[in-house]
């Protein structure tokens, strides 16, 4: 059995859970996920000094982890904390940002992202720059309200993300991310309902570890 480990940097036990209940639905016989929950920060993270927070406890779970695992797979939009573990780790490291925004961005597609956080905005652009998908990026569509609120309410979460991902289409987008760790359900429950691709990015890291772990082992 492989053993991969998957880190909330959010604080919230249910949304931990919740994740690696995604991710273990994409998995193939043989492996398995482990979900460690961030210790300290916001239920949610909303803004970049939450987010650059979440990085350093990122790596302390990581360290306090153990050393047995197959991959690490980072499960916050952003994905905090990647640079520092990938730089010490023997294992494949996944963030959920980076994965998804691959997978939208393939073969050159162009693809949008709908999501709560705007405090998190300039980020999210700054990440489609660093991994050169500027020009296929079409833009970030935002949900109003409270993010941490709209969360908490599964049927609202859904219907508010519905209105972004139908913006992102006529930005021109042929595929759309549902940005945030938290959102991984109402990723999940909205795909089956738009004819272009819903990218869950929890799903989208499953895939790309897998990957990575199968190039590995050739």
């Amino acid at each position: 059995m492989l053993d991969i480990l998957l880190i909330n940097p959010n604080t919230s036990q249910a949304t931990t859970d919740m994740m690696v209940a995604i991710a273990s639905a994409e998995l193939p016989p043989g492996f398995r996920i482990t979900g460690m929950t961030a210790r300290s920060g916001p239920t949610m993270i909303v803004n970049e000094e939450e987010l650059a927070a979440a990085g350093l406890e990122v790596e302390r779970v990581w360290r306090n982890a153990g050393d047995h695992w197959a991959g690490v797979i980072i499960s916050a939009f952003g994905d905090p904390g990647i640079e520092r573990v990938r730089a010490v780790s023997k294992v494949p490291v996944v963030g959920i940002c980076e994965a998804s925004m691959l997978a939208a961005g393939a073969d050159g597609r162009a693809f949008g992202i709908a999501t709560v956080t705007p405090d998190l905005l300039e980020a999210i652009n700054a990440d489609a720059d660093t991994l050169g998908l500027s020009e296929n990026y079409t833009g970030t569509r935002l949900t109003v309200g409270d993010p941490r609120v709209l969360a908490s309410d599964a049927v609202a979460l859904e219907a508010a993300l519905s209105g972004a991902v139908l913006e992102c289409m006529e930005d021109g987008a042929q595929a759309v991310i549902i940005g945030g760790g938290p959102l991984g359900q109402a990723a999940v429950g909205l795909a089956p309902h738009f004819d272009i691709p819903i990218i869950a990015p929890i799903s989208a890291a499953v895939s790309q570890m897998l990957g990575l772990l199968q190039q590995n082992n050739r």
